[in-house]
């Protein structure tokens, strides 16, 4: 019987692979449970716009600080090890923050801990759960896979968003203050970071490197060799859209929303559940428009329009077509995600792969680091200020995009050569 493509690439996938698929799942499904009321939450405790922002950028700082140094020895150390140690910082980091409101314990928390303000990855999961993906199927199914992996993760997303908001909402219709309501939401996050851990003990020896590359000098810094060149020039350009995502975290929306609209909760979460399912099914046909196309031109020629949508999003004279614009952007936006994943791992060697993403990721998450902070004091300004994160975030990408295109049109990944 003839098989969807899709539906192949998922039959290749070994034990690990499948779990892996899992571990994504419970991992984004806590960081959207958490994202819908972070901002939220900061805000009830008594912090100011301002100070929201600066916590948010602490927040994903501090988070590639701890990640680099796990990637880039993760090929050695072993990479199930690694990844338990990182669910140990989520677990550590939504307990401090259920427990405190003092923003010097935040501060050290967000620097040392994992937490998610955005719903995306953060932390060294991702670069090293997608340094293993290659080796649970073929060159062939790779984007494939990596398409699932993404939709998988949007659509438990958008699932967390919702279940976060609702929870909240509830709790408060039954007479809890929304400080209390908050608070078990992110007690929440902390224990799905111990699921978390207990799956990555279930992982075979398969997912360690046969023959880990040399150990990292001045000559080879960061682990990598043969690769630097491209994975360095990678990271710059990522820097530059990750800086403009940053600008727009789904905890800054969700506080937008709450400011420009007064609308709760509940409803935010809903708006995130819709925003997801369309941004995972777009990662899924991506695979295949990348196997018509090419995986840079589907980066490139799906993200522009989405970037355009982005900018119409607080253009909009009321809520229900700010959120059709929202809807409509994440309905194409995120077909670059696994084609950028799967371009990532494909030019570089076997052995750079954990190092490669981990570069590649901690230059995403540092340079995101540092936007919430400016998207924060813009909201504090009030007025233009509740526009401009939009604006800045739509024309940094365009400018991405078109560096992207000029600069790796012409570097193919195996299977287009």
């Amino acid at each position: 019987m003839l098989q969807l493509p899709e539906v192949q690439a998922l039959t290749t996938l070994t034990p690990d692979g499948r779990l892996l698929f899992t571990t994504r799942m419970v991992r984004l499904f806590a960081y959207g449970f958490l994202a819908v009321v972070l901002g939220l939450y900061l805000s009830t405790v008594g912090l100011s716009d301002t100070e929201i922002g600066f916590v948010l950028s602490v927040t994903l700082l501090g988070d590639a600080a701890i990640s680099l140094p796990i990637t880039i020895i993760a090929d050695r150390m072993g990479r199930r090890r690694m990844l338990m140690i990182g669910a140990g910082l989520m677990i550590f980091a939504g307990l401090v923050f259920a427990l405190t409101s003092n923003i010097t314990l935040l501060i050290v928390t967000a620097i040392i801990g994992t937490i998610s303000p955005s719903g995306n990855e953060v932390g060294p999961f991702l670069a090293i759960e997608q340094a293993v993906l290659p080796q649970t199927t073929t060159d062939k199914q790779r984007t494939q896979v990596f398409a699932w992996y993404s939709l998988l993760g949007s659509v438990t997303t958008g699932l967390g968003s919702l279940a976060g908001g609702v929870l909240a909402q509830s709790l408060q219709s039954v007479g809890r203050t929304p400080l209390e309501s908050y608070r078990v939401v992110i007690i929440g996050y902390a224990l799905l970071g111990g699921v978390l851990a207990i799956l990555f003990t279930r992982l075979s020896s398969a997912v360690e490197i046969a023959q880990p590359g040399p150990t990292p000098t001045l000559q080879s810094l960061f682990g990598l060799h043969r690769s630097k060149g491209v994975v360095y020039k990678l990271s710059l350009l990522f820097m530059i859209d990750a800086f403009a995502g940053g600008l727009v975290v789904q905890s800054l929306v969700a506080l937008w929303f709450n400011r420009r609209y007064g609308v709760d909760p509940a409803v935010i979460g809903s708006i995130y559940l819709g925003a997801n399912l369309f941004a995972g099914l777009s990662a899924l046909a991506a695979a295949r428009v990348a196997a018509r196309f090419g995986l840079v031109n589907t980066m490139v020629f799906t993200h522009v329009p989405s970037n355009i949508l982005l900018i119409l999003v607080p253009l909009m004279p009321n809520l229900p077509l700010a959120i059709v614009m929202l809807l409509a952007r994440f309905s194409i936006s995120q077909m670059d995600v696994p084609t950028r994943q799967s371009y990532t791992v494909s030019v570089v060697d076997p052995d750079e792969r954990s190092a490669a993403n981990g570069v590649t990721n901690i230059a995403r998450t540092t340079a995101s680091a540092l936007s919430p902070g400016v998207t924060g004091a813009l909201f504090q300004a009030g007025g233009i200020g509740l526009t401009m994160p939009f604006l800045i975030a739509g024309g940094l990408k365009l400018v991405y995009d078109f560096l992207l295109y000029r600069s790796f049109i012409t570097v193919k990944p195996p299977e287009e050569q």
